[in-house]
């Protein structure tokens, strides 16, 4: 006889008002049908799904924990516990599966311990990568058409004399960039190629 498979819940309410109770109920009610043993719970308490994983401690910690083989697959209330967008599901279904750790997401019915979900991902992902391609795509033509009109893409360049009033004001060397930037009215990242090409002018 087979072990039964290792599930973590992952949990998630926006606010410290709500309670994650509702979400662990039904994800117990289906591991124990499918014959699953719960071994451990995250649950992230008062924190948005726009927040990334630096800031959700314990979606970090269980990213941590599937890469150490805790546990064989993830249990999830609803797409929006993980993340907001199409890309953050994504990026974690990819790490689950690097780590060899299926996701259950119970309102969507998304299931990767099946060869249909796993196929619905792959579709979904596909469908991912050509709407970025295609945002690629119109990026670009946009800008092909605004140089053909003779459009000067990109920050306007600064004037010679200001450039060489930089030029001494980082020789001067009393200020950072930044200061010099909010000086002369320039980005910090001009004054920053303006000491570079000092800096490989004198090499």
């Amino acid at each position: 006889m087979s072990k039964p498979r290792r599930a973590a819940l992952y949990l998630r309410v926006s606010t410290d008002r709500q309670t994650v109770e509702n979400q662990s109920k039904a994800l117990e009610a289906i591991a124990a049908h499918r014959g699953w043993e719960i071994v451990t719970t995250y649950s992230d308490k008062g924190i948005s799904g726009m927040k990334g994983r630096k800031d959700r401690p314990e979606f970090d910690r269980l990213l941590t924990d599937a890469g150490r083989g805790k546990f064989d697959v993830v249990m999830v209330f609803a797409l929006d516990r993980i993340g907001r967008s199409l890309a953050d599901l994504l990026h974690t279904i990819k790490h689950l599966e690097g780590c060899k750790v299926d996701l259950f997401i119970d309102k969507q019915m998304l299931d990767t311990t099946t060869p249909q979900g796993k196929l619905l991902f792959a579709v979904t992902g596909a469908f991912a990568e050509f709407e970025r391609d295609m945002i690629v795509q119109r990026v670009n033509a946009g800008l092909a058409r605004a140089k053909a009109k003779g459009v000067t893409l990109g920050r306007p360049k600064i004037d010679g004399k200001t450039e060489e009033a930089i030029r001494k004001a980082i020789t001067k060397g009393d200020k950072g960039k930044h200061k010099i930037a909010a000086q002369f009215g320039v980005g910090s990242g001009t004054v920053a190629r303006i000491r570079a090409d000092m800096e490989a002018g004198s090499a």
